[in-house]
């Protein structure tokens, strides 16, 4: 947890990157100053966290999976490998089921579909 809040602090605060201008300009009209959109920069920022999630899922599968084969009759390996292997693929379904989720609300709602993946 403690390598994690960095990380995640570091990501908050490079987000205003990636969204571009949003300030209006001293001296500059209303009407000139660039603007972004939300929704595009939401699902922008959201198709690239879902990528490195499922990239970050499956080297966890893969050094799991690497544990569990490599245990030679070690039962904390084979517990590490296990355990890295359960929460891999739960990391995957939670993903994608927030992924489904944000789809149907965009479908209730009616707003139009998300681009595809980068």
């Amino acid at each position: 947890m403690k390598k994690i809040l960095p990380i995640l602090i570091g990501t908050l605060l490079a987000l205003p990157l990636l969204v571009g201008p949003t300030v209006v300009l001293s001296g500059t009209p209303p009407e000139a100053a660039p603007m972004v959109e939300i929704m595009p920069a939401l699902t922008r920022i959201t198709n690239w966290v879902f990528a490195i999630l499922m990239i970050v899922a499956v080297i966890m599968i893969i050094v799991g999976g690497f544990h569990f084969v490599t245990a030679a009759g070690d039962e904390t390996m084979i517990k590490r490998g296990k355990t890295m292997l359960t929460y891999a693929i739960a990391g995957i379904i939670v993903a994608l089921l927030a992924r489904g989720l944000v789809a149907f609300i965009r479908m209730i709602v009616g707003a139009p579909a998300a681009p595809p993946l980068p």
